[in-house]
């Protein structure tokens, strides 16, 4: 964790390929590609590697506990587990994660639970640690136009093809070359 945390604050990018494949319409931390929000300019990074279009945003996970210091919502923390809902930043997301603010000042966040994904709570956490900030922008591991990734197989090559900084496979960290 603290390996992924200290790259991660340097702008890394990593594919994460563990457990079990989430269902539903979002990756959950075991079939995502996450990186630090903290520079806007990762957004077009991110776009130019899974060919994306510039209109499609990206969203973040954050620490549970962190939840309320950069979001506002009339619903409970627990009810964003899922990424499936929208709401509004507060200001001092502009300063400190920008790449998560949509253009009306909106995200769709992950409220991240230790019980739920120890990995990426741990990572988040990890992260805090090294720059203050318990959120990390977490996308789906594919390449646009490709559905997520399955297997062992499709992470290596949605890895590859991207040119992903680093890739998770369970356990084991690979550095791209």
């Amino acid at each position: 964790y603290k390996f992924i945390a200290k790259e991660l604050k340097k702008n890394k990018i990593f594919g994460i390929f563990r457990g079990k494949m989430e269902y539903g319409p979002r990756a959950l931390g075991n079939r995502s590609i996450i990186c630090s929000p903290q520079k806007i300019e990762i957004n077009e990074i991110l776009n130019q590697k899974l060919k994306r279009s510039e209109f499609m945003p990206f969203a973040p996970c954050v620490l549970a506990e962190d939840f309320e210091t950069y979001f506002q919502s009339k619903i409970a923390v627990e009810d964003y587990k899922f990424m499936t809902f929208t709401c509004e930043t507060k200001k001092i997301c502009d300063e400190v994660a920008p790449a998560i603010v949509h253009l009306d000042k909106s995200a769709r966040p992950q409220s991240v639970f230790k019980k739920d994904n120890n990995f990426l709570y741990n990572v988040l956490t990890e992260f805090k640690k090294e720059t203050g900030l318990g959120m990390l922008i977490n996308t789906s591991f594919n390449v646009h136009e490709e559905p997520i990734v399955e297997s062992c197989n499709d992470a290596i090559k949605s890895f590859k093809e991207s040119k992903l900084d680093y890739l998770v496979i369970e356990n084991q960290i690979i550095k791209q070359i």
